[in-house]
Order: C-alpha cells, then sequence, then structure tokens
C-alpha cells in the first residue's frame, strides 16, 4: 500500500516541465536539443530592475514581508492597473504571490468547494484543471479549435453552466494558443456571466503585455461582473523575471482576504528583494518590455511562414504570448523506424527524438490533437528547430 495521499496519487506532473526535464537529459548526453518546450522569454532581466534588488540587498530589506506583499508593491500595482487598464483596485485588495501560479492557486482553493464545477475552456494552461483537482472540484471543459482561433462563443459558455458551476478560468491571451480575446468577445462573455451571480471569473492575464494587436482587454472593465472577477497576473513573462517567482491577484476584498490568509498558511510573503525588483519593474516604465514584444513579434511572423510550409501542419497566426499550437493530426497513424504515431504526445516524444527539439503535446492542454512550440528562443534556433521538425515529420508515411 502507497505512503502517499490519494491527493498527489491523482495529480499528473506537468508536462512542460516533463519535456524540459527530458530535453536536459538528452542534452547531457551530448545531443544538439534545441528546446521550444517551456514557457519563457530568452531575454535578460531588464538592468534597472537588478539594480533594484541589489539595493534592496544593501539597505537590509532581508526579513519577512507581509503575507499579501509590500504596500509600495501593493500600491505600484493598484496605479498600474488604473493607468495601464483603467481598472480601480484598494491596495488591500492586491495578494502578492510566489508567482502567477500560486495566485492562481490561491484563488482555487479559497472559491472552489469538493462538487463544484469550474469551466475551462480548452486548449488550457496545465495547471488549470490539476489545481482543479487539488480543490477536489469537477473540471468542466469546453473544446474549441483552431478554426475558431481557439476562443469560445457566449453560446457555448452559456451551455456549459449548470446550477453547480462556481468558476470559470481563461488566460487572454492564451497559454498554449496565443489567442487573444477582443473587447467585443470579452463583452459577449460579461453578457452571459450578467445572468448567473453565482459563477466566478478567474481572469489569467500573465501574457498581457506580449499582445501584437493593440491594447489588453481585461473581463473585469465591465462593471456588472468586475466583483466577480479575479485577475491574475505578475511579473515573469513581461519583464523576463520568470526565476524571481513573483505574481499578485485583484479581486474584491472577500476574496484578498482569504487569499492572505491561504497564503500565510503556505508560504507566507514572497522574497523581500524580488517585491523591491517589482517595484521597480512598474515604476520603471514599458520600454524594455516593448522592445522584448517586438522581437516576440517578429519571430512569430518568421515560425508562422517557416511552419505554414509544412505539409500536413494546420497553424493560425496567434495574436499574443510566445506560443504556436498547431494540429498535427494529419500526422497519426503515420511510421518511421518502426513507430507509429497515435497521439500528439507521441508525435512530440518523437520530434525530441528524432529531431533533436523539444516541444509538448497537446494532451495536458486538453487538446489531443495539437503540439505547443514556444518561440522563447533565438532566431538562428528557430529557424534550424523548425528545419528540423519539417524533416522529421517527412520521414513519417
Amino acid at each position: 500500500m502507497s505512503a502517499l495521499s490519494n491527493r498527489i496519487n491523482n495529480l499528473s506532473e506537468s508536462q512542460t516541465i516533463k519535456m524540459a526535464k527530458m530535453g536536459r537529459e538528452l542534452a547531457a548526453k551530448g545531443v544538439d536539443v534545441i528546446s521550444l518546450s517551456f514557457g519563457e522569454p530568452d531575454f535578460h532581466t531588464p538592468e534597472h530592475i537588478k539594480e533594484a534588488a541589489k539595493t534592496a540587498m544593501d539597505k537590509n530589506f532581508t526579513y519577512y514581508t507581509p503575507v499579501a506583499g509590500y504596500p509600495d508593491l501593493r500600491k505600484a500595482i493598484v496605479t498600474k492597473l488604473k493607468n495601464e487598464n483603467n481598472l480601480d483596485y484598494d491596495v488591500n485588495q492586491i495578494v502578492v504571490s510566489t508567482g502567477a501560479k500560486q495566485a492562481i492557486a490561491n484563488t482555487v482553493l479559497c472559491l472552489v468547494n469538493p462538487g463544484d464545477e469550474v469551466i475551462i475552456p480548452t486548449p488550457y494552461w496545465v495547471s488549470y484543471s490539476e489545481v482543479v483537482k487539488l480543490a477536489e472540484g469537477v473540471s468542466v471543459f469546453i473544446d474549441t479549435t483552431v478554426e475558431q482561433n481557439f476562443k469560445i462563443s457566449p453560446e457555448q459558455l452559456e451551455a456549459a453552466i449548470t446550477p453547480k458551476t462556481k468558476l470559470f478560468m481563461f488566460s487572454s491571451p492564451c497559454n498554449p494558443t496565443g489567442s487573444v480575446y477582443s473587447k467585443e468577445e470579452l463583452e459577449g462573455l460579461a453578457k452571459v456571466f450578467e445572468k448567473y451571480p453565482d459563477v466566478y471569473i478567474m481572469s489569467d492575464e500573465i501574457y498581457e503585455h506580449i499582445n501584437f494587436i493593440g491594447g489588453h482587454e481585461s473581463i473585469a472593465q465591465f462593471g456588472s461582473i468586475k466583483d466577480r472577477v479575479i485577475i491574475i497576473n505578475g511579473f515573469s513573462k513581461a519583464f523576463a523575471m520568470t526565476g524571481w517567482r513573483i505574481g499578485y491577484t485583484a479581486s474584491n476584498s472577500e476574496i484578498a482576504s482569504a487569499c492572505d490568509k491561504m497564503q500565510g498558511q503556505v508560504t507566507s510573503g514572497t522574497c523581500s528583494i524580488t517585491q523591491k525588483a517589482g517595484v521597480a519593474a512598474y515604476e520603471g516604465g514599458l520600454e524594455s518590455v516593448l522592445e522584448m514584444r517586438d522581437q516576440f513579434k517578429k519571430r512569430r511572423d518568421l515560425v508562422y511562414s517557416l511552419l505554414k510550409e509544412i505539409d500536413g501542419i494546420k497553424v493560425n497566426l496567434p495574436d499574443g504570448a510566445f506560443y504556436f499550437f498547431p494540429d498535427v493530426t494529419a500526422f497519426f497513424g503515420k511510421s518511421y523506424n518502426g513507430k507509429t504515431i497515435k497521439d500528439a504526445d507521441e508525435l512530440s516524444i518523437y520530434l525530441l527524438e528524432e529531431a533533436h527539439v523539444a516541444t509538448v503535446g497537446g494532451d495536458s492542454f486538453g487538446d489531443k490533437k495539437s503540439i505547443r512550440i514556444s518561440y522563447a528562443a533565438a532566431e538562428d534556433k528557430l529557424i534550424e528547430a523548425i528545419k528540423r521538425i519539417k524533416t522529421a515529420l517527412g520521414k513519417l508515411q
């Protein structure tokens, strides 16, 4: 009999982390692996942010912090939400966490009871459904396709809502598809939520600034539902601060207080030095952020043109984030060297072993038809990676 709990035994391993690990293991054997599996900017953290961290250490900001975050950081977040998103929040409605991932976990664990239904459009970020499992909730999926740019309609949303629905979770810009909801599309969803006052909305906006079609639109802008929206955001993607581990929620005061309480028993406050770096990030302007966004857009256009040249791949042009999520069903049932491809996960393994390119199969994102390709890599690496993928796919018969 296993000593481990059912809770951990029922939890799936993160496939993004798994594929990155497999790629590193192959590289350790001397294989030239190009990793397009991780959702991590390949840029360095801007200098003014690193300098703020050094100053924080010199000034001895090395002690326990308030669970919800330093007041100056929470104030900087409030100011950002007002100036960039035209959203009004008080400092006591902000909870700073050890990354947006913890902010998501806090939110779900504070809202969802056993048996509550949580609606998640597919494809979705791998941890959404797993955190729902931890809360003993029930994930209800709304499937989308590449033809609809992986976005749900108001009709699909309303059809999924039942008396047991407690929470709706989505991201825009989306991981893994790069899809971005317009204001009009969000308004259509908001009108549905107006009819169901007991349903909460978790809006993951971590890729907010990696948006190629204009200003970011948040579903929290609609006053009729704003009090039920929990915004998830952070610094990792926009400011290339993945290793710093800092994210936050903006919500109504009751949920913020609950997240503070939850976090106080799990991790307490986020790293003191990281928080001071976060203040500098939000007060230092968006120049470096926009420069990185422009580089991502160039890479997106490059990779799109290369993927379009591969027979059998069905791909759309994403409006944000730094991923492609192509439909690869044309390769299912094909074989090479005695190996037959049954699904997207197997194709991803095949590409790692045959092309030495790490991607992520779509099953863990709720879509068995596709693979996720990150273009957070240098252009020469991207060109070589897609060339290898094209060659490897061409071998399948």
